[in-house]
């Protein structure tokens, strides 16, 4: 499936694999779940080929988090679109453990939540939802960069008006 940059503002092939917990791994860049990792750390860090990671909603970082470096895409699952929990998972993974990789949203992602997605720290998305993927396509998605009320402490500490703030 493709999957769209944020940076690019385009949609483009994914070089990625997600194979099955009980699945072979692929020569290439791979994706796999946190109990998979916690099971074949070793052998999985002993790899010489891209490594990520997939979080559904309601996995947490716990037992992990020495190792969040050695990732390069962590996948957060959004399995409805009313559930928040990836955000925090995907603010958690920027702020408080200094994740550099890609950090994509996967699955039921509505265009109205794109936004905050990106203020959380997602720089990937890969949609299910058909009326998404063609706003994206299509360009149609509206972003803002004006934020009145401050997410994180360097916002907070540029000081000055709140209608004046703009993201970092």
């Amino acid at each position: 499936m493709n999957v769209y940059d944020v940076k690019r503002r385009a949609f483009g092939e994914d070089a990625w694999s997600f194979p099955e917990d009980g699945e072979a791994l692929p020569q290439g860049p791979a994706a796999i779940t946190k109990a998979r990792f916690l099971r074949d750390r070793e052998a999985l860090l002993a790899r010489n080929a891209p490594l990520g990671l997939v979080l559904v909603a309601g996995e947490t970082f716990d037992g992990i988090e020495q190792d969040l470096n050695r990732f390069d895409l962590i996948a957060l699952k959004f399995l409805r679109y009313a559930d928040g929990r990836p955000y925090s998972l995907a603010r958690l993974a920027r702020e408080r453990h200094g994740f550099k990789g890609e950090l994509r949203a996967i699955g039921d992602v509505l265009r109205d939540q794109i936004t905050l997605m990106l203020r959380a720290g997602f720089d990937a998305l890969q949609p299910t939802h058909a009326g998404t993927i063609a706003a994206l396509r299509d360009g149609k998605i509206v972003t803002v960069d004006h934020y009145f009320q401050p997410a994180t402490r360097e916002e907070r500490q540029e000081g000055g008006y709140a209608w004046r703030r703009r993201p970092a």
